[in-house]
């Protein structure tokens, strides 16, 4: 392998054309820029194949010494073919400068030019005494078929649906609808007064979804103990701490009771599928993600992404009456995977494991689909209200055929009379899903980019697909139209949107602070004291919610701070006079400025009347940590 290393103040590329070895790349992959980048132009060799692991682990070497001696962040991996005359194999060049990428991303912000098209670029050399540096590489020898051919193996072509292609080639007409019921070109639309929607159709019409830095949530996820990268997994695959484990699963119980709510039944369906499977292969290819495959027992197998799989084959086997429509299934998935693109995932935005509440419909017909799609857009708006994500802080997106909104123009139009705000539209003339009609509830975060929530999809194809009926009145089998609906979209994004909204408010001027039901600590009791300690820990029992005490060898003033950090609603500090007057003193976040803390004096007994009120109706867990502070781990 040869390498040309430079350092530079930027590298910009853009492809031009494909060469017959060209990779396939989504149209985001066609320009890239970093600045303050390392740029690796790398030629991969035949010498290379005899050690593909090799090769790469020495590259790799290579590139990090440099970037340490040049103190560079960045790094862009560049194929560059006219450093060798004796080039390796397309197969084993791209296998190489994936592996190269894969194993620099977890310490560097990273972009990789596509392989095998012409490209023109620009750089600016930095001009320093290491700023221009090469190095030639051979790998070690490895027996025929060992590490060579399994690293080769794992990097063999993914598994993409027909339908993920064709999303990338269908032809979008992109317009916002008024609740007006007008219809206008997105391109020349005034979003004055509807800033925010405007960012939403920027990201969706540019399909730009590679982030460049790490959103605000980063941060507060890994500072607030919530979640974290697990560097011993596949990237986009988290752990998470107690905090973290206490939310989700107080978001998983939510949902779920709202479900039920509606008639939903709670069911388990298994995590991989044989992908082989006549009915199941159909399906992939009309499912717009990209699959997880493994093998076992020479059977090639695929993790789910969705629990449509189970639930359908479920609806199959059953004996399902027209009494019984609207028929409705609900399943928590703890995970569904989805191999999203490396240089898409961060944090909590875009995951490949992922927990989805997924529910599905029996509908009889059309009309009553669209009856059912209308009540569960309204149960959308209503579960992420609970949750903390307002109308106001999500932009919605309908996406149909152009002959369904011919015929329910009146229907969709009330969809944006519903949210009382334009909302964008994408019309296709010609299906290239399983659905006609869907709808998302999609968060804008700090760094303008946008994540679908919220969604219910009317899909006219899978009924067919999996011999799904129904007996009519008279006796007869029906296939029935069915509705894909996740209330709140994944679990994990439901955080990252509430994190993000509150670093926008935190940026704004304003107090973040979680949801009351959804904060792992309620109210945190602040002794001043020692002596202070025994009133302490009866206030903490007399509270009906998840309270800790502050028990360390620190400052009143350092206790207050750190209750401040980690966004605790109520902050009750207790001294003699309270313990005299019996008691509290309660610092209130919610009503709180920056530096202007609103401080109330009362009864154990009015805060547990106020905090009742407060999460009436939701889902409690006890507390995740220990109830003194000076028992507690720290995570991070």
């Amino acid at each position: 392998m040869q390498l040309l290393l430079i350092h530079s103040d930027y590298i910009e590329y853009e492809v031009k054309k494909s060469t017959p070895v060209a990779e396939k790349i989504e149209e985001s992959f066609k320009k890239g820029r970093l600045e303050e980048a390392l740029a690796a132009f790398i030629a991969v060799e035949k010498v290379d194949e005899s050690n593909v692991e090799g090769a790469i682990s020495k590259a790799v070497e290579e590139i990090k010494n440099v970037a340490s001696q040049v103190k560079a962040e960045n790094i862009m991996v560049y194929p560059y073919a006219h450093l060798s005359s004796d080039l390796s194999s397309p197969k084993v060049g791209v296998a190489v400068l994936k592996g190269i990428e894969e194993a620099l991303s977890g310490e560097f912000t990273v972009k990789r030019a596509p392989f095998g098209w012409y490209k023109a670029f620009k750089i600016s050399c930095k001009g320093h005494p290491l700023s221009e540096l090469s190095r030639s590489i051979v790998p070690d020898e490895v027996a025929s078929g060992s590490e060579s051919s399994s690293c080769l193996a794992s990097v063999k072509e993914e598994v993409v649906s027909e339908a993920l292609k064709a999303e990338s080639t269908a032809k979008s007409y992109w317009h916002v609808l008024t609740p007006d019921g007008i219809l206008h070109d997105a391109t020349t639309f005034d979003f004055s007064g509807h800033e925010n929607l405007g960012k939403f159709v920027d990201y969706e019409i540019s399909k730009k979804r590679a982030v460049e830095k790490a959103p605000p949530h980063v941060e507060l996820m890994r500072r607030l103990e919530i979640a974290d990268y697990e560097p011993g997994s596949d990237s986009g695959n988290m752990r998470y701490y107690p905090k973290g484990r206490l939310m989700k699963s107080l978001l998983e119980n939510y949902v779920l009771e709202e479900s039920a709510k509606v008639g939903a039944m709670e069911v388990e369906t298994p995590l991989m599928y044989d992908m082989n499977h006549p009915t199941l292969k159909k399906y992939l290819d009309r499912f717009p993600a990209r699959q997880y495959s493994i093998e076992s027992d020479k059977r090639q197998l695929f993790l789910r992404f969705a629990a449509c799989f189970g639930q359908f084959l479920m609806n199959h086997d059953m004996t399902i009456s027209y009494k019984n429509l609207p028929l409705k299934m609900v399943e928590m998935t703890r995970y569904s995977f989805r191999k999203e693109q490396r240089g898409e995932l961060v944090g909590l935005r875009r995951l490949r494991a992922f927990t989805m509440p997924d529910m599905h419909s029996l509908c009889a017909d059309m009309e009553n689909a669209i009856s059912q799609f209308d009540e569960q857009y309204n149960m959308c708006i209503s579960v992420l209200d609970k949750i903390g994500i307002k109308v106001d802080d999500f932009e919605v997106a309908i996406r149909f055929t152009r002959d369904f909104y011919n015929e329910n123009k009146d229907f969709i139009t009330n969809l944006a009379k519903t949210v009382d705000k334009p909302v964008l539209i994408e019309m296709w003339d010609t299906r290239f899903f399983y659905f006609v009609l869907k709808f998302e509830f999609n968060f804008v975060d700090a760094l303008a980019k946008a994540s679908a929530l919220s969604t219910v999809q009317i899909d006219v194809e899978n009924a067919e697909r999996y011999d799904i009926n129904y007996i009519d009145s008279n006796g007869n089998a029906n296939k029935p139209v069915i509705l894909h609906c996740s209330p709140s979209g994944a679990i994990e994004r439901c955080i990252y949107g509430l994190l993000e909204k509150e670093a926008m408010r935190a940026e704004a001027g304003g107090v973040p602070i979680l949801p009351l039901w959804l904060s792992p600590t309620q109210v945190r009791v602040i002794p001043i004291a020692e002596k202070h300690m025994d009133y302490a820990l009866k206030v903490s029992g007399q509270l009906n919610c998840r309270v800790d005490i502050d028990d360390r060898d620190d400052t009143v003033g350092k206790k207050i701070r750190e209750a401040g950090r980690e966004w605790i609603p109520y902050v009750v500090v207790v001294g003699d006079s309270e313990v005299e007057n019996g008691t509290i003193n309660v610092t209130i976040r919610a009503e709180s400025q920056p530096k202007s803390p609103v401080k109330v004096e009362m009864t154990s007994e009015e805060l547990n009347a106020r905090i009742s009120s407060e999460v009436e109706g939701m889902p409690y867990k006890g507390l995740c940590l220990a109830k003194m502070l000076s028992q507690r781990p720290k995570f991070i």
